[in-house]
């Protein structure tokens, strides 16, 4: 009976490892199906050196019309002579165009931000629905880390789901108390997802998605830091957060 036993532990064995180069081979074509959805956010100006200046990533939702991101990534954005606000996407021939933005929408609470761009559409990703994430699902999420030092070709990191947990609300005391600060508490805390996967500065606004379908779960848009912000370079500590979609979704029905 022991050479049966071990045929069985090499069976399982051999599944295993057909399993790993089937996901694999899933993984390979869902990056070449999102590519093109994945875009630069930045800002323009004429006078400026550079004039381009990349402020996180962001992808193509919706009717192909509109750009998910985050909001921390339009901070200081604003005044008469601020630079135009843009997304950085490639045509179906590969090359580089920039494209006027306008902020569409905003919710600061979950820190996303909607994009409406000019131009013909581009082909927008499918969202999920976050609800239905489970801790140890195998993720990817695709954007531009270290803010372009890599060149503006989209990077993928993969890993999973390793945690659906509340975000922690900020502390404060009686002199910080307001009424914005009042009604956040009111509105108590929301899941957030925690990945084992290592994002990078520039990484802000890349879409989190399932590694099989394709489908969006979430939006990166923070990464823990053990000590300084340089840390996050030279000793990153390989967990991530994302925001889940049905934000992003309640977001754009407004």
């Amino acid at each position: 009976m022991r050479w049966l036993a071990g045929i069985c532990r090499c069976l399982l064995a051999g599944q295993a490892i057909l399993g790993t180069i089937a996901s694999a081979a899933d993984l390979t074509d869902t990056i070449e199906r999102i590519k093109p959805s994945i875009v630069v956010v930045g800002t323009y100006k004429n006078t400026s050196s550079p004039q381009f200046v990349m402020r996180g990533t962001g992808f193509v939702v919706g009717y192909g019309n509109l750009v998910a991101t985050n909001a921390h990534v339009l901070t200081e954005i604003n005044g008469p002579d601020a630079p135009a606000l843009v997304i950085r996407a490639r045509t179906a021939n590969g090359e580089p165009q920039i494209r006027r933005a306008l902020l569409a929408s905003l919710d600061k609470e979950h820190d996303l931000a909607v994009l409406r761009i000019e131009g013909s559409a581009l082909p927008a990703m499918k969202l999920g629905n976050s609800d239905q994430v489970r801790e140890g699902q195998s993720i990817a999420f695709t954007g531009f880390p270290l803010g372009g030092a890599l060149g503006f070709s989209p990077v993928t990191h993969r890993g999973i789901v390793s945690s659906v947990t509340p975000i922690a609300l900020p502390g404060g005391n009686a002199q910080q108390i307001n009424e914005k600060l009042i009604r956040k508490i009111r509105s108590g805390t929301f899941n957030i997802l925690q990945l084992d996967a290592t994002a990078y500065p520039g990484n802000s606004g890349s879409p989190v998605y399932d590694t099989e379908t394709g489908e969006t779960l979430g939006v990166i848009n923070m990464v823990f830091i053990k000590g300084t912000r340089e840390a996050a370079l030279n000793q990153p500590s390989g967990i991530s957060y994302a925001i889940p979609v049905n934000y992003l979704l309640e977001l754009l029905k407004q």
